[in-house]
């Protein structure tokens, strides 16, 4: 039986250089099964060309997938995400196509649970401002500035979306004494309170929070939700904690709402631009913490995540459902066997 071909798409600029392309980690599940094709190509109409023959797609971070690319791949029976978001892919277009559409939601849970963590507690104590102070001399002006802030213990983080981030987000908040809240129409009563924490309205989740935190995907219901209303609605002493999707927020309202002191402060591992224009005032505010997308970066994240992305596109490519399908709706069309129970997503994977 000829082997199957696994399309990855590479810029043009790649194979001019003399750099070794190493896919070990993709073939460790899908060695015996397949082999990996470099596509070259820097458009979206360059990609569909080469993804014609493939069998199936693996992609991550920026290279994206179109309906283009997806009409032109009459073969492909799966994409692999090697990441928990889906965005860059077509996931309407691929679901249209019958094609099944693979993630990894649960590689790096902890380590983006971790970082909202850090960002809460770094602006809730002005951790940058502070750090400043001392280097500059000002010693003794830091205490008075810091003591305005309120303790963490009894104040309320609520979460908008509850999948498997926010989870362990509400797992370690719970040991600094913040009483829990949550937003997640995907998500019944019963696991909210499950876990201790309590379920809310999205306007009540505003009102309510000190601390709001973003653990939703980006769709078309997501998109930009955290407007000026959204902030209107929230307490002046609230802080915003972003490890999401930066397109989620409005960035021109969020920056009038922290200038004009609608709301406390934010930290935000993504934006809606990324790199960031050096002039985007959220990179030199006071009350702002920016890290630069990092959350899940740790020595075990990208192996992992590679590692994973290729299991699961083996278990397509061998004719099994997968273990994480983003578009579940696509399998009972398929003729691939369900192995076991499918535990199916009830929302995304966030």
């Amino acid at each position: 039986m000829a082997k199957k071909k696994i399309g990855i798409r590479l810029p043009r600029q790649a194979f001019n250089e003399t750099v070794e392309r190493d896919w070990s980690l993709e073939l460790e599940s899908l060695g015996s099964i397949g082999n990996i094709v470099e596509i070259p190509a820097d458009t979206s109409t360059e990609f569909a060309e080469g993804a014609r023959e493939v069998d199936a797609l693996i992609t991550s971070w920026g290279m994206r997938i179109t309906k283009e690319v997806i009409d032109a791949a009459e073969r492909c029976v799966v994409i692999g995400i090697a990441s928990v978001g889906v965005d860059m892919v077509d996931v309407d277009a691929a679901t249209a196509a019958g094609i099944v559409v693979t993630n990894v939601p649960d590689v790096f849970i902890e380590e983006v649970a971790d970082h909202a963590i850090m960002l809460l507690l770094s602006v809730a104590r002005m951790t940058p401002l502070m750090a400043r102070l001392a280097a500059s001399g000002e010693w003794f002006e830091a205490r008075p500035v810091l003591s305005r802030r309120p303790r963490l213990l009894g104040q309320t983080l609520g979460l908008y979306g509850f999948g498997n981030v926010a989870r362990c987000t509400a797992r370690r908040a719970r040991a600094f004494g913040l009483h829990l809240v949550a937003y997640d129409p995907y998500v019944s009563e019963l696991e909210l309170t499950a876990e201790g924490v309590e379920p809310v309205g999205f306007n009540e989740l505003l009102e309510r929070s000190d601390f709001v935190s973003l653990h939703a995907p980006h769709n078309r219901e997501t998109e930009r939700i955290f407007d000026a209303a959204a902030f209107a609605r929230m307490k002046p002493t609230a802080i915003l904690i972003n490890t999401a999707r930066g397109s989620l927020v409005d960035e021109a309202a969020l920056i009038d709402a922290l200038s004009n002191g609608e709301i406390a402060g934010a930290g935000l591992d993504v934006l809606d631009q990324e790199p960031p224009a050096l002039e985007n005032p959220l990179l030199t505010m006071d009350n702002v913490v920016v890290t630069p997308h990092v959350a899940s970066a740790t020595t075990r994240m990208r192996p992992e995540t590679r590692r994973r992305a290729g299991r699961e596109v083996a278990m397509v490519l061998q004719g099994r459902w997968p273990m994480s399908c983003v578009n579940p709706t696509v399998l009972p069309r398929t003729d691939l066997e369900r192995w076991q129970p499918y535990p199916m997503n009830r929302g995304p994977n966030r």
